[in-house]
């Protein structure tokens, strides 16, 4: 590393970071409630704080929703898009991605600390609350990482943009609104919770609900009717043979490293509506995991066809077949290529700061990668602090190791991505021209 980038490393003050994600935790942004839209409007009031240029804007939903690509599982009456930015626009630009949307916090005495606040535990170092890991602890890397290098008055060949966004767990809506608004950029890092493993691709997941049909019925006659639960059986054996088969021999380089890289959830089932009753109907819904090149039409018709054997070969559901449906959050898959000069700028910025080799591996849950790749055409990684495992759980944390190597790593990439305009020596990779590392 040259002087600036150790002046920089040197300086990042990480009692602000947790600060400032402490800020963010603190307010309750689920999808689609104010608080959403709440938090937005924090992010955007410290971009202009800490001195960067902002566009803030109000989402039209209408002309949103008549893109293709959008999905989203809630409604919103209002939504906030925000990008800071900071540079020159002659050089080249590196966008930095991440959602201040999340999930709730459930039963909250499950919950050692506050989820509605960034608890730093000295005794574990970890910083806990809702948001912490899934992806506020990001975030907050990225605003700070860029801060430092704008505090100490280093100027930047290219520019940086800061992207945050809404509505990411819910479909993307958020990030698909940034593009469609023109914010692009030669390069992408979205900071999600990949244990700072560099990830260039992510596998998809569709939503799916089926309805099977029953027949009601006096429960003390409860023969004479058709329960769908019974039904539900043999078709989620099906979806499990289904799913073994999609996970076995998988050879794509950047999954096969898992176990069950595509997995096929089932996360609510709905039945009946009195307890001495047979149920008329159920509903299931659940997520189905797609592989990076596979085709989106034929992955959906083959679920079906899963669905759809299972009736074919039961005497009632032949005749009643169960009904199929893809809604809400619909996550194509991303990938970009291996030799992208981007993948060797994160290895190298990892290398410096841990002496060690990272890993390059792609995550398996949909994230809005796919959007900024497929959507905007802008080459796209995940890199960012912290186990995706325990995010959408009660004490969910980022260890506090994770934040700080993020945001040093983030430093770096900003630094040899856009350039340094002061006529020092330092990393400057030719974005255009492919990497010659392994």
């Amino acid at each position: 590393m040259n002087q600036i980038e150790q002046d920089v490393l040197e300086k990042i003050n990480f009692d602000e970071l947790l600060t400032l994600l402490d800020e963010l935790v603190a307010v309750k942004s689920l999808d689609g409630t104010p608080e959403e839209v709440e938090v937005q409007k924090l992010v955007s009031k410290k971009l202009l704080g800490f001195g960067f240029d902002v566009d803030e804007w109000l989402v039209d939903f209408e002309q949103l929703k008549q893109h293709p690509k959008y999905s989203a599982e809630v409604e919103r009456p209002e939504a906030i898009g925000v990008v800071g930015s900071w540079g020159n626009d002659e050089g080249p630009s590196l966008l930095l991605n991440g959602h201040t949307d999340v999930v709730p916090a459930g039963e909250l005495g499950r919950w050692t600390f506050d989820p509605w606040r960034a608890t730093y535990d000295p005794a574990s170092d970890r910083v806990y609350g809702r948001g912490a890991l899934d992806m506020k602890g990001g975030l907050c890397c990225a605003i700070i990482a860029l801060k430092t290098i704008k505090d100490l008055g280093i100027k930047l060949k290219g520019k940086v943009l800061l992207e945050s966004v809404f509505g990411e767990e819910d479909g993307g809506s958020g990030t698909l609104a940034a593009v469609v608004r023109g914010h692009k950029a030669d390069g992408a890092v979205i900071m999600e919770p990949t244990e700072l493993m560099i990830a260039p691709a992510q596998a998809g997941c569709f939503n799916f609900k089926v309805t099977i049909p029953g027949r009601a019925a006096h429960g003390a006659m409860r023969f004479e009717g058709v329960d769908p639960l019974e039904k539900f059986i043999l078709v989620y054996q099906a979806i499990l043979a289904y799913e073994r088969t999609r996970n076995t021999g998988v050879t794509h380089p950047f999954f096969k490293d898992y176990d069950a890289p595509y997995p096929i959830c089932c996360g609510v089932i709905r039945a009946g509506n009195w307890a001495s009753t047979v149920a008329e109907t159920l509903t299931f819904e659940g997520r189905y995991g797609i592989e990076p090149g596979e085709n989106l039409e034929e992955a959906r018709a083959a679920f079906e066809a899963v669905v759809h054997n299972v009736a074919q070969a039961d005497e009632w559901l032949k005749d009643n077949p169960p009904v199929v449906e893809w809604w809400g959050g619909q996550f194509d898959p991303a990938e970009i290529d291996l030799d992208s000069p981007l993948i060797a700028l994160a290895k190298d910025a990892y290398t410096d700061i841990t002496m060690q080799s990272p890993i390059v591996r792609g995550m398996t849950y949909g994230a809005d990668m796919r959007l900024l790749v497929n959507e905007g055409e802008t080459p796209t990684i995940m890199f960012g602090p912290g186990d995706v495992r325990i995010a959408h759980r009660p004490d969910e944390f980022v260890p506090m190791d994770d934040l700080k190597t993020c945001t040093r790593a983030l430093a770096l990439m900003i630094l040899r991505f856009c350039g340094v305009d002061d006529g020092q020596d330092e990393p400057e990779p030719d974005v255009a021209q492919e990497s010659s590392l392994d």
